[in-house]
């Protein structure tokens, strides 16, 4: 009788303690809820199972619950100041609630502890451009772009960087790369523009206009940048698309009608 009730407790105490795979199996299955409880069962025999503590925190940001996923990604760098992967959970939580500066801090801190993690290294460089730094945004994106040369995002963030610090040449290779990658890219293709009309290859910033108003026909600033193209090699049409855009509203076309007088 009382072999069976110690084999009976056994067995329910058992059930109370959990398992990390049985709790990663509800995780990768979107049962975050259930994942919650079965790390919650796994960290209270074993409080420093840094793999429970990650998923658990995981799981509390797929459920919103932002807050308990910020105490247990720092209760992970309690236990190990060098876990990037736990600064990076916090940056991420802030990128969500667009706190970029905190975003930014806890970013570059997962970048101290792990240089060769794309991901992190693109989010800081997103988050510093968000922040205006965008000289910073621009090296850590490039660091970023070595570890995957094939993302058209990175190409597209740096290009906006770069325009931002003036390296006008640097961003045009960089918005071309990221249409080698994704040629449907809008708004690369309207910056391209942008810039190729600023050094004087208006031809080149007339194909990119045109490709920009043939996949929305209502872009003003489009359709101004394409009159003053036209202007530029002389296609008398450029005179009614500057008045079309001003009339819709474009400062840049109103600025540049004396163009037409």
């Amino acid at each position: 009788m009382r072999t069976s009730l110690s084999i009976l407790l056994l067995i329910v105490c058992v059930s109370c303690f959990g398992s990390f795979s049985e709790g990663e199996k509800y995780f990768r299955q979107a049962d975050y809820e259930n994942a919650v409880s079965e790390f919650s069962k796994t960290l209270f025999i074993n409080v420093t199972d840094i793999k429970s503590l990650h998923l658990r925190a995981r799981s509390y940001e797929e459920l919103e619950e932002f807050d308990k996923a910020v105490d247990d990604y720092k209760t992970i760098i309690h236990y190990d100041p060098t876990y990037a992967q736990a600064y990076a959970g916090i940056g991420k939580l802030y990128w969500k609630q667009e706190d970029y500066k905190n975003a930014q801090k806890y970013l570059l801190l997962a970048a101290k502890e792990d240089s060769k993690d794309y991901d992190i290294l693109f989010l800081l460089g997103r988050a510093m451009l968000m922040n205006k730094d965008y000289q910073n945004a621009d090296e850590f994106l490039q660091l970023a772009k070595e570890l995957n040369p094939k993302d058209s995002r990175v190409y597209f963030y740096q290009g906006m960087a770069r325009s931002q610090i003036g390296d006008i040449l640097g961003a045009a290779g960089s918005f071309n790369m990221c249409l080698k990658y994704d040629p449907e890219n809008i708004t690369a293709k309207y910056n391209r523009g942008l810039i190729r009309l600023m050094i004087g290859y208006s031809e080149w910033a007339l194909e990119d206009f045109e490709d920009v108003l043939k996949s929305n026909p209502n872009h003003i600033e489009a359709l101004a940048r394409r009159g003053n193209a036209k202007i530029d090699i002389n296609d008398p049409t450029g005179c009614k698309d500057l008045r079309e855009a001003a009339e819709k509203g474009s400062l840049y076309a109103q600025m540049n009608l004396e163009r037409c007088e």
